[in-house]
């Protein structure tokens, strides 16, 4: 009678927990898949009941799952989803709390053509060429020219270029051929390149920063690759382009900003704001970068790969402290499960074979699962995605009714420019934020109106 009854109550939860579900939008027959992910996480709890359970269990078993290799990220992420549910029906306080964007964000892994795996290995076929433009659709056109292509990433990466620029010069590349109807860059020259920077303004109506980009890598190409210089371009149509100011957050909307937001994203955002770091830069952070002693941050390989030392906020020291006593809990977990290898840069996994399972090569801020690298093949915990990130800043801005274009790179912006009102000279902001020409950082003196002299309006004279 007593099993009866039991099994009767169980159904009915379930019932519920399929009708929460439906209101989801989770359709039949996906629904049945997050029952079981549901019951399998219930069967790990070994006959404990939810509310029994502490952050660091769900935290624990969240962690088992991601270094199941054999689970896909949108399996990964449907467990997560599934586990929420079950929270959320049984109405356990600290649930509320968790931080499960930080591992539904964890689902996503690196793909081939991420900067941080994919600029390593050069691509050796037009569809991985084609993955590294971002486009499939060029496949073809790659596969015409393939010797070109590998001609002008060989020659981008003899010259230090990064991943970024020589994704974006590939690009380029392919929409020139397209234009041309697939003709050899090598049969074409300044007239052909003029018609389609043209074609950009009068047809395309891109932006100024757009043509210039293209004008940019076309020149590299003639120039650096084909050894052919355009010279003298002619009469083409420029895209004009009018300065244009930051957004920058206040101090009040940094501090609402930064309230609304907790957790690895949290933690991540603070730095932005306290560094001036751009978002790459500081998901790239090795433990080894961070240095407590001197109250500083190296920032290793930014734009224009080049190194540089920012300043370690005080107030972080403690939180980075403790999030970095959890990561290495985690590494060594890893280790003991026989993971524990990050990613290192260039060709030092050759030169020093052991170095990726060592403390200091690790992320500081790592992904919440194991992930197959899509190049080496090899299991491994990449930084977190910046999708994370940059999707927690953008709703932590509507939470904090933030009604200006609040994104990471405004951390950044608010950096330099609360620097100058404060008082500090120019030259140390372009210093913290990387620039190379100081003309880049004098943007924040427009931002503050300080040009020149302060000006009051003429109506509060009145």
């Amino acid at each position: 009678m007593a099993e009866g009854m039991r099994a009767g109550s169980e159904r009915r939860f379930w019932d519920r927990y399929i009708e929460v579900l439906h209101k989801q939008g989770v359709a039949t027959p996906f629904d049945r898949w997050y029952v079981v992910r549901a019951e399998q996480f219930l069967k790990a709890l070994s006959s404990r009941r939810l509310a029994e359970t502490a952050p660091s269990d769900l935290t624990e078993y969240l962690t088992s799952l991601g270094r199941d290799g054999r689970l896909k990220p949108w399996q990964f992420q449907q467990a997560i989803r599934a586990i929420r549910i079950l929270y959320s029906m049984a109405k356990i306080e600290w649930a509320d709390q968790f931080d499960w964007s930080f591992w539904e964000d964890s689902a996503r892994a690196l793909e081939p053509q991420h900067a941080n795996t994919a600029r390593e290995a050069p691509p050796v076929t037009p569809q991985e060429f084609a993955e590294r433009v971002g486009d499939v659709r060029y496949a073809s056109i790659i596969r015409n020219h393939l010797d070109l292509f590998a001609r002008a990433a060989t020659v981008l990466r003899m010259r230090g270029m990064a991943f970024r620029t020589e994704q974006t010069y590939l690009a380029w590349l392919c929409r020139f051929i397209h234009f041309h109807e697939g003709r050899a860059p090598a049969d074409m020259g300044a007239a052909e390149v003029a018609a389609f920077l043209e074609h950009l303004v009068v047809r395309r109506n891109v932006a100024a920063s757009t043509q210039n980009g293209a004008l940019n890598a076309l020149v590299f190409i003639y120039d650096k690759v084909l050894e052919r210089p355009l010279g003298d371009l002619g009469p083409v149509a420029r895209a004009k382009r009018p300065p244009r100011l930051p957004v920058v957050l206040s101090s009040s909307e940094v501090k609402r900003l930064l309230a609304e937001m907790s957790g690895v994203c949290g933690l991540i955002a603070s730095l932005l704001y306290g560094t001036g770091m751009r978002l790459m830069e500081c998901l790239r952070l090795r433990v080894q970068d961070v240095d407590f002693d001197r109250s500083q941050v190296v920032v290793r390989r930014g734009k224009g790969d080049k190194d540089r030392v920012v300043p370690l906020p005080a107030s972080l020291v403690d939180s980075l402290r403790a999030h970095l006593a959890q990561v290495r809990t985690l590494h060594q977990r890893d280790l003991a499960d026989g993971f524990g290898e990050a990613a290192l840069p260039d060709a030092l996994a050759v030169k020093y074979p052991n170095a990726g399972k060592q403390w200091r090569w690790q992320f500081v801020f790592p992904s919440g699962r194991v992930s197959v690298d899509p190049r080496s093949g090899k299991a491994r915990r990449h930084h977190l995605h910046e999708t994370a990130v940059q999707k927690a800043v953008t709703s932590a801005a509507q939470k904090a009714a933030i009604h200006k274009k609040a994104t990471c790179h405004t951390l950044r912006h608010s950096f330099a420019t609360h620097l100058l009102e404060r008082g500090q000279d120019i030259r140390t902001v372009q210093q913290l934020l990387g620039h190379s020409d100081v003309s880049t950082t004098m943007i924040y003196t427009h931002v503050l109106n300080k040009g020149g002299l302060a000006v009051a309006s003429p109506l509060d004279g009145l």
